[in-house]
């Protein structure tokens, strides 16, 4: 049997690559392995081995909603890319590849008649994203047009077709583990009149440019809302617009994104969660739950320790 090095170096997998360019905050250190597979079957056989050899593996999309430790992360990162970002047409439905950037998705439906996903336009991330975390945006939730999704087992090299109902969709959240990574979706879609799905995606984008702060270094809402809540006007009324840790700070225009200054590090966007989240818990009794994903190790600002994240 081949090593992970001698599988690795046959398929053109990267050693110690910068994922700081790969994701929206542009910090965080190296993935000691990464690779942009160019189809499912090399996927599943190279993922085989890195189970095999113990080597831990994650999925990274458009780096919108994760921030990796400044220590990078010590494993396989595997980034869907060309092989996978086709989008076919087929009776009312319409499949995409995980690796499709969803306003290109919102875009392309909207353009050729297929309505109901124009709220897509508004989401920077990928399909394969919106499907592991139920992303949602404008009043409308991943759950709410998608029908199935192809899903790999990254450890036993197979894939399979799972309907919506099978894949726990809540709350900006799945029952997909990290050990699993969605290949493509297929979403309803509804007929539409392309002047109409425009017009709607113009409002939804001008509603996000007045409430988030775009043109930022960000990932994104840092924590989920509480149930009956918002997780940005709880941060907002305890007075923490502004915050800082670091080269990091609660922003000015929605509470629930953190802004970061150039050279700013993971560290600083880990030390500012843990300070608004233990605020709000200790005034309010709310515990807020993360909604980015932290990748690898943080120091934790509170007790000083080192941990693991990947919330």
């Amino acid at each position: 049997m081949a090593s992970w090095e001698e599988t690795a170096a046959a398929h053109g997998v990267e050693e110690n690559v910068p994922l700081a360019p790969v994701t929206t905050y542009k910090m965080g250190g190296p993935a000691r392995w990464y690779w942009e597979p160019p189809d499912r079957e090399t996927l599943a056989a190279v993922a085989g081995a890195a189970a095999r050899c113990g080597v831990e593996t994650m999925a990274l999309g458009r780096g919108s909603n994760a921030v990796v430790s400044d220590a990078g992360f010590d494993g396989l990162v595997i980034r869907l890319a060309a092989g996978f970002r086709d989008i076919q047409a087929r009776r009312g439905r319409i499949r995409a590849g995980a690796a499709v950037a969803l306003p290109q998705l919102a875009r392309h439906a909207a353009e050729r008649g297929w309505g109901g996903l124009e709220f897509y336009v508004g989401i920077p991330g990928t399909v394969g994203g919106a499907v592991a975390m139920n992303a949602g945006f404008f009043g409308t939730e991943t759950a709410e047009v998608l029908i199935s999704a192809v899903v790999l087992d990254l450890a036993r090299g197979e894939a399979a077709e799972r309907e919506a109902a099978r894949l726990g969709l809540g709350y900006r959240r799945s029952s997909l583990t990290a050990g699993e990574v969605v290949l493509e979706a297929d979403f309803r879609t509804e007929p539409g009149d392309p002047a109409v799905s425009a017009a709607r995606m113009r409002e939804a984008t001008r509603w996000r440019k007045k409430s988030q702060p775009g043109g930022t270094l960000n990932a994104g809402s840092v924590f989920r809302n509480p149930p009956g809540d918002y997780a940005g006007r709880l941060i907002d009324q305890l007075g923490l617009k502004g915050l800082r840790r670091g080269g990091v700070r609660v922003s000015e225009r929605h509470a629930n994104f953190f802004v970061a200054d150039k050279g700013a590090s993971a560290q600083d966007v880990y030390d500012l969660a843990q300070s608004v989240r233990r605020r709000v818990r200790e005034e309010t009794g709310v515990v807020l739950e993360p909604e980015i994903r932290f990748v690898g190790r943080f120091a934790d600002s509170e007790s000083g320790e080192e941990g693991d994240c990947d919330d």
